[in-house]
C-alpha cells in the first residue's frame, strides 16, 4: 500500500493561493491603472478648457489695448489647435455707476424702470446715504461722512435692495445698465441704448435720434452729446479701462465651459490686464 505524502498536499495549496493572490493582484493593477488614465483624460479637458478660457481673456485686453475699437457689444473668436473660445465684450464706463453716479442720474434711472418719481427721489436719496458712514469719533455736531464703498456690484445691488422703497423687479431691471467701476459720467459711445434712455430729459426722441448718429462711423463725440440736451453734462468720453467679459469655450472634443469676468488694462502696468472678478458660469 503506497502512502501519500502530506507535504504535497501543503505545497498545491500554496500554489494555489499564489495564483489566486497574483490574479488578485493584476485586476487590481488593472482598474487602478483605468482609472488613472480616466482622471488623466478628465484632468486634460478641464487644462485645455481653462487654457481656452485664458486665451479669451488675453484676446479682450488685446482689444483693450488696442484702443480704436468701440466696446460696444464687440463680439471677438479665436480658433486654437484644442478648440474655440468667443469673448464679448463692453465698456464698464458706458453703464452708470452706483458709488459714483449723482442723485438726478440715480432717480432718473429708477424712474426709467418703472419707479414712481416720488419713489425715485427718496430711494436715490437714500442710495447716496449708503455710500457713507456717520463719523466714527461720534460727534454730534459731526456732518462730514465717511465713504464706505461697495466692493463688488453685487455688494452694491446688495445695498440698494435693502432699501425700503426698492422693489426686486426694479432691482433687476437696473443691473444690467449700472456698475462700480465707471465714474460720475457715462461714455455716450459705449453706453447701451437702456442706459441712454435712464439719463435725466431723455425721451424716446432723443434716443432714437441719439442711436441713429451714433451708428454713424463718423459720428462725432461733442454732436452726440449735444444731441442728449440738459442730459449732456452726465456723459463724458472716457478711456476704455475696464470692461465686462462673457466667454464661451469649446474644446475639440466638445466639452464646453463659461465665465464671466471683468478685466481693467493699466497704462504703465507690470501687468497685460488684471482681472478684477471671474465667476465660472454654466455652459450652455
Amino acid at each position: 500500500m503506497t502512502r501519500t505524502d502530506p507535504r504535497r498536499g501543503a505545497v498545491l495549496v500554496a500554489v494555489l493561493w499564489s495564483i489566486s493572490l497574483l490574479a488578485a493582484l493584476a485586476m487590481a493593477a488593472s482598474v487602478t491603472f483605468r482609472s488613472f488614465t480616466g482622471v488623466m483624460s478628465v484632468d486634460r479637458h478641464r487644462v485645455e478648457r481653462e487654457a481656452l478660457i485664458t486665451a479669451g481673456l488675453e484676446l479682450a485686453a488685446g482689444a483693450m489695448l488696442n484702443g480704436t475699437t468701440q466696446l460696444r457689444d464687440l463680439e471677438l473668436t479665436v480658433n486654437l489647435a484644442t478648440g474655440s473660445v468667443r469673448a464679448r465684450l463692453s465698456d464698464e464706463g458706458g453703464r452708470i455707476d452706483i458709488n459714483k453716479a449723482p442723485p438726478q442720474v440715480l432717480a432718473a434711472l429708477l424712474r426709467s424702470v418703472g419707479a414712481p418719481p416720488a419713489t425715485a427721489e427718496i430711494a436715490a436719496k437714500a442710495i447716496i446715504d449708503q455710500r457713507g458712514d456717520l463719523d466714527p469719533r461720534g460727534s454730534a455736531t459731526a456732518a462730514r461722512r465717511i465713504p464706505v464703498v461697495a466692493t463688488t456690484h453685487e455688494q452694491a445691488l446688495a445695498s440698494v435692495g435693502r432699501i425700503t422703497a426698492m422693489r426686486a423687479q426694479w432691482l433687476g431691471a437696473i443691473a444690467p445698465l449700472t456698475t462700480i467701476y465707471g465714474s460720475e459720467t457715462v461714455n455716450p459711445l459705449t453706453a447701451p441704448p437702456g442706459v441712454i434712455a435712464a439719463l435725466p430729459g431723455v425721451d424716446a426722441a432723443k434716443l432714437e435720434a441719439f442711436l441713429a448718429e451714433r451708428r454713424n462711423v463718423s459720428a462725432d463725440a461733442s454732436r452726440l452729446a449735444q444731441m442728449l440736451g440738459p442730459a449732456q453734462r452726465f456723459v463724458a468720453v472716457t478711456p476704455q479701462r475696464v470692461a465686462a467679459v462673457d466667454l464661451m469655450a469649446i474644446a475639440t472634443e466638445g466639452q464646453a465651459a463659461a465665465a464671466r469676468a471683468v478685466i481693467t488694462v493699466l497704462a504703465e502696468d507690470s501687468e497685460p490686464y488684471r482681472v478684477l472678478v471671474f465667476t465660472p458660469m454654466p455652459a450652455k
